[in-house]
């Protein structure tokens, strides 16, 4: 009998992709999304095969019926407290009431674990939601994939390619960062979902890359010099950080406020995965680091 994943977030970037991987390997995917959901995204998930259900995420009764007969229900979905607090802990909740035996929480990101409380405000909703998720009567599994490939596009101080620099703090020019693509991700998340078991934690990496493997890498594809930059020593860039976000408080109420995008800056120099679990589900190509670059490198 085929497996039956249920997916909330799936108008969402990874979301989507998540349901594409789970119903490639031939599964069935129940893609749960709000009554107000973009209607071209539910026909684009229609369309390649998901059962689409539009719910009330605060009606637990509709919740728990989507959730009836699925076998694992995967969490993509994405926002501050109250989504992924609030909204999370409902779709637990339908979960458990519907018998759902394996719940995949929306941890996609570096492994906050080790991290202090405090330093990362996104981290720190996604770990009080772990306290309440090991509480119960179900099997969670958290994906840990470091950062998304996709941030090297976009100019932050790990590399920007209108200074054509390369950026670290403290003393980690040599220190590997996590990093790994949204495809890559899915894949490995649909894997797991269509296991019959798997662990707690589980951390993946299509390439892990320090500042001066990126620097010598970006150097080759391009045949341009870029400048390898400390920034300041990273208990500056803390307390930077910390300045920040007392001067900001309206970033309180911003998914991606400027102060957060330094503390996953900042988080990405202070944790790295233990090991990585990339060959333990299904056959995927991982992407490598100097194809990546490549793909948007001209």
């Amino acid at each position: 009998m085929k497996k039956n994943i249920l997916v909330a977030g799936a108008t969402g970037h990874l979301g989507s992709m998540i349901c594409k991987a789970v119903l490639g390997q031939g599964a069935k995917v129940v893609a749960v999304v709000r009554k107000e959901s973009d209607a071209e995204k539910l026909a684009s998930l229609a369309q390649m095969g998901a059962m689409v259900m539009e719910v009330d995420f605060k009606n637990h009764a509709e919740m728990a019926k989507a959730c009836e007969g699925t076998d694992a229900v995967v969490s993509a979905l994405a926002g501050l407290a109250d989504v992924i607090i609030d909204t999370q802990k409902a779709l637990l909740d339908a979960a458990l009431t519907a018998g759902v035996k394996r719940f995949i929480p929306s941890d996609f990101c570096t492994d906050y674990q080790p991290l202090t409380p405090g330093e990362n405000r996104n981290f720190d909703l996604r770990r009080t939601f772990r306290s309440y998720i090991d509480e119960k009567d179900i099997q969670p599994t958290s994906i840990f994939n470091g950062a998304f490939a996709d941030i090297l596009k976009y100019n932050t101080p790990v590399l920007n390619l209108k200074n054509r620099s390369v950026a670290y703090w403290g003393d980690k020019a040599g220190w590997k960062l996590d990093f790994t693509t949204m495809e890559n991700t899915a894949a490995f998340t649909a894997a797991v979902a269509l296991a019959d078991e798997s662990p707690r934690d589980l951390h993946i990496a299509s390439f892990q890359i320090s500042p001066e493997m990126l620097k010598e890498s970006i150097e080759a594809i391009t045949r341009q010099d870029f400048t390898l930059q400390k920034l300041s020593e990273l208990d500056e860039f803390s307390a930077n950080i910390k300045k920040q976000r007392l001067e900001n408080p309206s970033g309180e109420q911003e998914l991606y406020a400027k102060w957060q995008q330094a503390q996953y800056m900042y988080s990405m120099f202070t944790t790295q995965h233990p090991k990585l679990d990339n060959q333990n589900y299904g056959d995927i190509a991982w992407t490598a680091g100097d194809e990546y670059l490549k793909s948007f490198l001209k």
